[in-house]
């Protein structure tokens, strides 16, 4: 038996508000899913799903506040320039950052940013 990642799932308490967020960094999302319970998109064969908290509490038959960092997504930029701007362009957008771009000691560019949910999302790039 084998399994597969299949999906990455993210539980928002504003869908716009977190589809927005995502669609700054790039993701192809339809405006005619801001008010969606349950959204998908697949971006080069990833699958990223957003349930806002009435869903997961109907799935899981309660939801509880997360606290303290427990899962990081990484998205890849072509390029450190790539990654200052896209940087940039999320802080100008009034999102906040976790950490801002730098030289990282494993060879990467890297900088840290926070969802509208509080999520940890990574921004790195092997070209410095």
């Amino acid at each position: 038996m084998s399994i597969k990642l299949d999906m990455v799932g993210i539980v928002v308490k504003d869908m716009k508000r977190a589809l927005d967020f995502y669609r700054t960094l790039g993701f192809d999302i339809s405006s005619d899913w801001d008010n969606q319970a349950h959204v998908e998109v697949i971006q080069d064969g990833v699958r990223l799903a957003f349930d806002t908290v009435e869903v997961a509490t109907s799935v899981y038959g309660l939801w509880e506040e997360p606290t303290g960092h427990r899962i990081e997504l990484a998205f890849t930029c072509e390029s450190a320039k790539a990654l200052n701007d896209l940087y940039e362009r999320v802080m100008d957008q009034g999102y906040a950052s976790h950490k801002e771009p730098w030289d990282a000691f494993w060879g990467q560019r890297y900088a840290i940013l926070k969802d509208p949910d509080g999520n940890l999302i990574s921004l790195f790039s092997d070209n410095i």
